[in-house]
């Protein structure tokens, strides 16, 4: 593979090069929640909804293993970043308004 093309980013929200990805996987992290633990892949705002395909198809090339026996880390709700009023529920957030006291989550 060309220098140019190591450089290809494979997980932007985390700016990881694929020349990354490719050095751990030569010293021997083939899981991809150790690489996503050592490169923070997947930790970004899409939560790996955009780099762990990838990710797991650099596995399966450098490795010969198929995509199918790769395990993908375990996601952890919430999945999407959300505002923590929302999680309450419109009445909880009305009687905490009501009696003005802070609201305890």
């Amino acid at each position: 593979m060309s220098d140019e093309s190591k450089k290809i980013i494979v997980c932007r929200c985390e700016d990881v090069s694929l020349e990354e990805v490719e050095k751990l996987i030569e010293e021997g992290y083939t899981q991809l929640g150790d690489i996503k633990r050592l490169l923070r892949c997947g930790m970004g705002a899409c939560q790996g909804r955009t780099c762990m395909r990838l990710i797991a198809q650099i596995v399966s090339r450098k490795t010969g293993k198929p995509i199918s026996e790769i395990q993908f880390p375990t996601t952890r709700a919430p999945i999407r970043p959300i505002f923590l009023g929302l999680l309450v529920t419109n009445n909880t957030h009305q009687k905490c308004l009501k009696k003005r006291t802070k609201l305890r989550l």
